[in-house]
C-alpha cells in the first residue's frame, strides 16, 4: 500500500474546537493515519496553538504555519480533504495540484452541496443526508460528486463509555440545541439536579438556578469524565441535526437520550432514544420523571441504549473510508 500525504484544510481542529465537526473529521483521519499514511491538517483560522502540535498521529498545522495559497496546499498532497466552508479552497487547491479532492458534508443545506459538486469523493453523515444529496443534483445542474460514501459519525465507545451520574444535562445551550427548554424544564423540576455545557458555537442561553450547573466549553477528552460520568438523562431537542453525535456519545455509557424526532437524531438512536416534540415541555416533563422516578423504566432506556452504541461500532465504516481514500488518490 502506496504512504499517502494527505491533506485537509479547515477552519479548526480539537482540542481548540469540538463540536461534532470537528470531531467526526478528526475521527476520520485518525483512521487514516493508523493505517500508516502522513496526515496533516492545515488551518486557516487562528487557534490557542502557535506551533504544530499532534493529536492521536494526526499533525495540525496552526495557521501562521499552514499553505497559504492553492497552489501550495495542492503541492503538498496526494489528497485534499475539507468540509464545511473550506471545501471552494480545497478544490481549487486539488486543482492546481493535480490530486483528488474530497469533501465531507455535515448538513443537507443546499450550499455543502452545491460546493461538493464535482468533487472526487463526497462523504455524508447519514443515510438520509444521501437521499437528500441525491434528490439535490438530480434537480440540478450542477455535478454530482464523482463517488459517495457514508460513514456515521465514529465514536470510539471506549473513549466515552463510564458510568453514568445524576444529572439531567443539554450540551451547547443555543436555541438550535433547545437551549430555553433545558432552562424552562429546570424551572418545573426544581428537585432534579441539571448540567448544562456550553457549546463551541451559537449565542449560549443563560441563566441562574440553584439546581443548574453550567460548564464552560468542555473539550472532547474531558467529555467522558467531567459531562458522561456526571449525566443520567440526555437532552437532544435540537431543531436541526443532521446525525447528532453526543447522542451516539451518551450511549455509549447506556445513558437513555430524550430527543426531537430530526431525521438525524432519529437514524442515529435508531429506536433506542425517546422522541419528542420540542414545543411540548409537558411532555418532555414526564418523560424526564417517569426515567429519573422508576428504576426500571431507567434500565430498559439504559439497556436499549447500551445496544444501540454497539450497533454504531465505526470499525467497518473507517474501514471502507480508508479504502475509498486510497483508491480515489491511487
Amino acid at each position: 500500500m502506496k504512504r499517502l500525504t494527505v491533506v485537509a484544510r479547515l477552519h479548526g481542529y480539537p482540542p481548540d474546537h469540538n463540536a461534532g465537526a470537528e470531531w467526526m473529521t478528526h475521527s476520520m483521519l485518525r483512521a487514516l493515519a493508523a493505517r500508516g499514511h502522513d496526515v496533516r491538517v492545515h488551518l486557516f483560522r487562528s487557534s490557542s496553538f502557535w506551533g504544530r502540535y499532534a493529536l492521536q498521529g494526526v499533525q495540525v498545522w496552526p495557521m501562521n504555519a499552514a499553505a497559504r495559497t492553492a497552489g501550495a496546499l495542492g503541492a503538498l498532497a496526494d489528497v485534499v480533504i475539507s468540509h464545511l466552508e473550506g471545501v471552494p479552497f480545497a478544490k481549487d487547491a486539488g486543482a492546481r495540484g493535480g490530486v483528488p479532492v474530497i469533501s465531507i458534508c455535515h448538513n443537507t443545506h443546499g450550499r455543502t452541496f452545491e460546493e461538493a459538486s464535482g468533487v472526487d469523493l463526497a462523504v455524508y453523515n447519514s443515510q438520509w443526508m444521501q437521499t437528500a444529496a441525491n434528490a439535490f443534483y438530480d434537480g440540478s445542474a450542477l455535478e454530482a460528486p464523482s463517488r459517495t460514501l457514508v460513514v456515521r459519525p465514529p465514536v470510539y465507545a471506549e473513549d466515552y463509555r463510564t458510568v453514568p451520574g445524576d444529572r439531567v444535562t443539554l450540551i451547547n445551550l443555543n436555541d438550535n440545541k433547545g437551549g430555553g427548554l433545558f432552562w424552562e424544564l429546570a424551572r418545573r423540576m426544581p428537585d432534579v439536579p441539571f448540567l448544562g455545557v456550553h457549546g463551541s458555537y451559537g449565542d449560549q442561553i443563560t441563566g441562574r438556578l440553584p439546581n443548574v450547573e453550567v460548564l464552560s466549553h468542555i473539550p472532547g477528552s474531558a467529555m467522558r469524565e467531567r459531562v458522561y460520568g456526571r449525566t443520567r438523562v440526555l437532552l437532544a431537542p435540537s431543531e436541526y441535526e443532521s446525525w447528532g453525535r453526543v447522542a451516539a456519545e451518551a450511549c455509549a455509557s447506556g445513558i437513555p437520550v430524550l430527543a426531537h424526532p430530526t431525521p438525524g437524531l432519529s437514524e442515529c438512536l435508531g429506536g433506542a432514544g425517546t422522541l419528542l416534540d420540542r414545543d411540548d415541555p409537558d411532555a418532555w416533563e414526564k418523560a424526564l420523571r417517569r426515567l429519573l422516578a422508576e428504576p426500571g423504566v431507567w434500565e430498559q432506556a439504559s439497556a436499549a441504549a447500551s445496544r444501540r452504541s454497539l450497533e454504531l461500532d465505526p470499525a467497518e465504516e473507517l474501514e471502507a473510508w480508508c479504502a475509498a481514500v486510497e483508491e480515489v488518490a491511487g
